[in-house]
């Protein structure tokens, strides 16, 4: 059995699984995490949230600067695609570690540098810019924004909202999708993406403080023409790669957030202070009555098996994508992007529950994890079109489905016909 310190956050078995496919780096990181997690990172969040400096960058300022020093920064970061500034990380590897962020909250990603959204470019702040206003902006083929060549320079003009870290002072660049060539047989090579500068003349934003989802309109926004990323018609090439990774390091923080939600439901109902009304054999090895009410060991019971399937779909989209790339494990991607969020809303929302009215306050961290893991099922494509996507995808296997039953039918006529038998249907 294992020693690391992983399993007392998943379980041996799922840790059994993929030891032998994290290296002795991975395996120190990962350790190292858990530990700077534990020893500065929780024991700091009450007053991090207490002081709210004028300048974001002061925000966790030595948290920041602890991790740094031990190692700990820019973790998603694949030395593989950036050999100057990566990690030798698989997204396996990173997978269990964002896991474990995802349990310590929102405060122990941005300590490291790998909090959403800006992981993929976080040394320099950004703005993923591809939601529009009045459009259904789940199916990227349909935004209207334009991006059109005017001799050296590319003009952008549209309606973006919900643009993530926009509204920071720290943003200095917007990644805008828009299509730059409407007629294209081909709709997904209709898009591109280009970098625009937050500064830029033209770039109007609504405010969402501190930081937030806001809303901006590109007003003839001129800039170079070497802030094309990749090329023309290659906008859908690029968020396919940037978001497939993204969604899997949001799932595998889902989890973690979910196992909080559950450790604190397992501390409530064992816990001898609250009195109840009703005098209940306790369970033997606490001192609680409410563990005895309805159905709280059934809400247990559930809420492990379904953190334990969730965790197993997505460690397998990860390997997915480490062998054949984003591309490649499309199907696997959208199936734990639909499953994983409810799974955790529901098991946030148990907890919730056994708090009473505790949990929808500011005294538990279960309020604050419910409502942003429910803007999950929304973010980077709603659930809606990812089960879609993943239905289409089995339809597909029809034909080679009644092949195959076609071929089997034949040599079952085969062998009845030679024991001199005949089917009565």
């Amino acid at each position: 059995m294992s020693t690391h310190p992983i399993v007392e956050y998943t379980s041996s078995a799922s840790w059994a699984m993929i030891e032998d496919k994290f290296s002795p780096y991975a395996k120190e990181t990962l350790a190292k995490l858990i530990k700077f997690l534990e020893e500065e990172v929780r024991p700091a969040e009450k007053l991090a949230h207490l002081q709210i400096p004028e300048d974001p960058a002061q925000r966790w300022k030595t948290l920041k600067e602890k991790a740094k020093k031990l190692g700990l920064w820019n973790l998603f970061l694949s030395k593989a695609h950036y050999p100057e500034f990566g990690v030798p990380l698989s997204n396996l590897e990173y997978a269990v570690m964002a896991e474990v962020l995802g349990y310590s909250g929102f405060i122990a990603s941005e300590s490291v540098n790998c909090s959403a959204p800006d992981t993929g470019n976080m040394e320099i702040r950004s703005a993923f810019a591809m939601t529009e206003k009045n459009v259904a902006s789940s199916d990227a083929t349909n935004i209207r924004t334009s991006i059109r060549r005017e001799g050296d320079e590319i003009v952008i003009n549209g309606h973006k909202w919900w643009i993530s870290g926009a509204g920071d002072p720290r943003c200095k660049v917007h990644l805008v999708m828009g299509k730059s060539d409407a007629n294209n047989k081909d709709k997904y090579n209709q898009q591109s993406v280009v970098l625009v500068p937050a500064d830029a003349p033209g770039v109007f934003g609504y405010d969402d403080a501190p930081e937030g989802h806001c809303e901006i309109i590109y007003d003839n926004v001129r800039v170079p023409l070497s802030n094309l990323v990749l090329g023309w018609g290659r906008g859908f090439e690029i968020i396919q790669g940037r978001l497939g990774p993204g969604r899997i390091h949001h799932c595998m923080r889902s989890i973690g957030a979910a196992q909080a939600a559950l450790d604190l439901m397992l501390q409530r109902v064992t816990d001898p202070r609250p009195k109840d009304l009703w005098k209940i054999p306790r369970l033997r090895g606490t001192n609680s009555d409410l563990v005895h009410k309805g159905t709280v060991v059934a809400d247990i019971a559930k809420s492990r098996a379904e953190i334990e399937g969730a965790r197993l779909l997505v460690l397998s989209a990860a390997l997915q994508i480490d062998k054949y790339k984003a591309k490649g494990a499309l199907k696997e991607i959208g199936i734990a992007k639909f499953v994983v969020p409810s799974m955790a809303l529901t098991v946030i929302d148990r907890a919730i529950q056994s708090f009473g009215a505790e949990g929808v306050c500011q005294d538990t961290s279960l309020a604050q994890r419910w409502a942003g893991l429910r803007t999950l099922r929304i973010a980077d494509g709603p659930d809606a079109v990812h089960i879609q996507q993943v239905g289409q995808r089995e339809l597909k296997r029809v034909p080679y489905l009644t092949e195959k039953t076609r071929e089997i039918q034949k040599k079952e006529n085969a062998i009845l016909e030679k024991a001199g038998l005949k089917t009565r249907l």
